[in-house]
């Protein structure tokens, strides 16, 4: 298996396998990049891994560098850390021996243009920098919200991306923040990353602005109670298929709530004058220089075992949060 450069796919609905990928020379322009670690994006992959996302998403759904079709087989992905290993052309070529980070799917080798990858900045070890896809969400997140100082801010769902728009809101001047989750032992989660934990039944309402992220229908409903007067609650949480049923017929008009979706595949508008993809990565990459981030990995599995994993995720268990790919280098 060494010897044969792999790549996982999702060849139907709930079921995965490693398949040969291959490597061709980098053309004028592009590099070679030999991944050292991953991630799985637990939410999204898993609806993918499950076979649910709706038709009319399968094109904005897609990854870069993709290969295949919903809902399969398809190759699928977006977190990778990796080493330069060669490239063609003045920028290919001063990346060699970089640590990159790429959006590609899971692989152990793959050639991409130059412009695809980011450098990791000083300080960010590769291990750390699976979190630079979530911690972009979270940027996105924050700036669909606008948190300001002194805000009380309810973030509902202490998952990855809903723990890093915590920390990242937190880190304003005299903001009151909540981290709310149904599971106790998120307690520990917050501590690690200087938040304070709550279940939903104790958490304080009136909030200035209320994220919702757990991926729960329920837990949105109770982000619009946590909302105060013309508050705004922003959903992040994606349910593919599924449909949220919320009480809007209650005091969600009276209080004059504002309900705002957030999604990572597009700029804010009043950022989109000035900011792009990569300074958003490069952004997302250079806030990961804190170790207390470490916090949000749980688990490190091995890309030969990434099929089998998959199909752990995909039934959602209770305590899991980023899942770090480790890949053994293939023979050359």
């Amino acid at each position: 298996m060494s010897s044969t450069n792999l790549a996982f796919w999702t060849v139907r609905p709930g079921y995965g396998e490693l398949r040969p990928a291959p490597l061709r020379p980098p053309a004028d322009g592009e590099l070679r990049v030999r991944n050292l670690f991953g991630a799985v994006s637990r939410g999204s992959e898993s609806l993918v891994f499950r076979g649910e996302v709706p038709e009319s998403e399968y094109e904005r759904m897609r990854a870069p560098f993709q290969e295949g079709d919903f809902p399969g087989p398809l190759k699928y992905g977006y977190i990778g850390v990796g080493v330069v290993e060669d490239g063609v052309g003045t920028a290919a070529t001063a990346l060699r021996g970089r640590t990159v980070f790429c959006l590609h799917p899971h692989q152990q080798r793959y050639v991409v243009p130059a412009g695809a990858v980011v450098p990791l900045p000083a300080g960010v070890p590769a291990a750390r920098a699976v979190l630079a896809a979530n911690l972009e969400t979270a940027i996105n997140a924050c700036w669909d919200g606008v948190p300001a100082l002194g805000d009380r801010i309810a973030v509902v769902g202490a998952g990855v991306v809903g723990s890093l728009v915590a920390w990242l809101c937190a880190r304003l001047p005299g903001v009151e923040l909540e981290l709310i989750d149904t599971d106790p032992g998120r307690a520990g989660l917050a501590a690690a990353l200087g938040l304070v934990h709550r279940l939903p039944e104790q958490a304080r309402g009136n909030c200035d602005l209320v994220f919702h992220a757990s991926g729960n229908p329920a837990g949105l409903v109770r982000a619009l109670e946590l909302a105060g007067q013309d508050a705004t609650v922003v959903e992040m949480s994606w349910y593919g298929r599924r449909s949220a049923e919320l009480p809007l017929g209650a005091a969600f008009h009276a209080r004059r709530l504002r309900l705002q979706s957030s999604q990572v595949g597009r700029l804010p508008p009043p950022r989109s004058p000035r900011w792009d993809y990569r300074r958003r990565m490069e952004l997302a990459l250079a806030l990961l220089v804190d170790p207390r981030l470490d916090a949000l990995i749980s688990g490190e599995t091995d890309f030969t075992d990434l099929p089998a994993l998959m199909q752990r995720l995909a039934e959602a268990p209770a305590g899991a949060l980023c899942e770090r790919i480790r890949y053994a280098s293939p023979s050359t």
